[in-house]
C-alpha cells in the first residue's frame, strides 16, 4: 500500500495516470490529497510528454469527499478557513490550466469535492450503481468548491439544482443518460481499462489539435468559474463557521437525524 496520497505513473505512449491512493481513508480529500493533487496536475501540465492523463482511485470508492475531523478542526478559524479557501481555487485552476484531456475513471462513489474533480474532467467512465453525489448542503455547507460551477455545466441548470439543493445522489446510468458520463460500462472491473483505452485513443490524435481544442473548451468553463465561484467560496466559508455544520457531521457520524437551526 502507498504511503503517498497520490500515485502518478508515466507511459511510453503518451498516457499518464494520476490515482488517489488512500484507500484505507477512502480516498477523502484532506488538505494532504488536495495539495499533492494539485502538484501532481502541475507537474504534468509542465513534463511536455503527457498527451492524456487517466484519473483514478485505489480502493472500492472514488473519493467519499472531504474529511469532517479536520473540517470540525477548522470550525470558527477564519485564518484556516481562508487556507482552505485558497488551497480549494489552486486545485479548481489546476484543473482548468491542465493542457492535456483527463479521463475520469471512476469505479466507485464520488462524493462533494470528489463529485466535483469528476465533473471537471474532459471524460467520465463510469460503472453502472456508481454514485455521483454534492452532499454539501446535507451537512450544512454551500457547494462552494466548485459545484456550483461543475455541476450546471455538466446537465444544466435545473437538473443541477435538484441535486445541489437536496444532495441527493446522481447514478451513473442517470448520468450516462443527461450527457454527464460519457461512457457507462457494467462493472467496477471494466472502468479503468476502458478509461486507459479512451485516453490512449486521445494521446494518438495530432496534441496542437486536442489541446488548443481542450483550451478552448476550458475557457468557458474558466469564465462560469469567473462569474461565480468567488462568491460561493465566500458563501461557504461562512458556512464553515455554523453551528449547522457541526450539527450536520455528528447526526452523520451518529447515524441520527440532524437538527438544524439556520445559524
Amino acid at each position: 500500500m502507498s504511503t503517498s496520497p497520490i500515485d502518478v505513473t508515466a507511459h511510453d505512449n503518451g498516457r499518464t495516470e494520476i490515482m488517489l491512493s488512500r484507500p484505507e481513508l477512502l480516498n477523502r480529500v484532506d488538505d494532504c490529497l488536495r495539495d499533492a493533487l494539485v502538484d501532481a496536475i502541475h507537474s504534468v501540465a509542465k513534463d511536455g510528454s503527457t498527451r492524456c492523463v487517466v484519473l483514478g482511485a485505489e480502493g472500492r470508492v472514488f473519493s467519499a469527499g472531504g474529511d469532517m475531523e479536520m473540517l470540525k478542526s477548522k470550525h470558527g478559524d477564519i485564518a484556516a478557513i481562508q487556507r482552505g479557501t485558497d488551497a480549494g481555487r489552486r486545485l479548481i485552476d489546476a484543473l482548468f490550466d491542465l493542457p492535456v484531456p483527463v479521463v475520469a475513471a471512476v469505479h466507485g462513489h464520488a462524493v462533494g469535492l470528489g463529485s466535483t474533480i469528476v465533473l471537471a474532467c474532459d471524460a467520465v467512465v463510469a460503472a453502472r450503481g456508481v454514485r455521483i453525489v454534492d452532499s454539501h448542503v446535507a451537512i450544512g455547507l454551500v457547494a462552494g468548491d466548485g459545484g456550483v460551477v461543475m455541476w450546471p455545466a455538466a446537465m444544466g441548470m435545473v437538473k443541477a439544482k435538484r441535486h445541489l439543493l437536496t444532495g441527493d445522489p446522481l447514478l451513473a446510468e442517470d448520468a450516462a443518460a443527461l450527457g454527464v458520463v460519457s461512457d457507462l460500462v457494467e462493472t467496477p472491473e471494466e472502468v479503468l481499462p476502458t478509461a486507459r483505452a479512451l485516453a490512449d485513443r486521445i494521446a494518438a490524435l495530432p496534441p496542437l489539435a486536442v489541446q488548443g481544442t481542450k483550451r478552448s473548451l476550458n475557457h468557458v468553463m474558466r469564465l462560469r468559474a469567473q462569474e461565480v465561484l468567488e462568491l460561493s467560496f465566500a458563501y461557504e466559508a461562512q458556512t464553515m463557521s455554523s453551528q449547522d455544520l457541526l450539527e450536520g457531521i455528528s447526526a452523520f457520524q451518529y447515524k441520527r437525524a440532524p437538527k438544524y437551526s439556520g445559524h
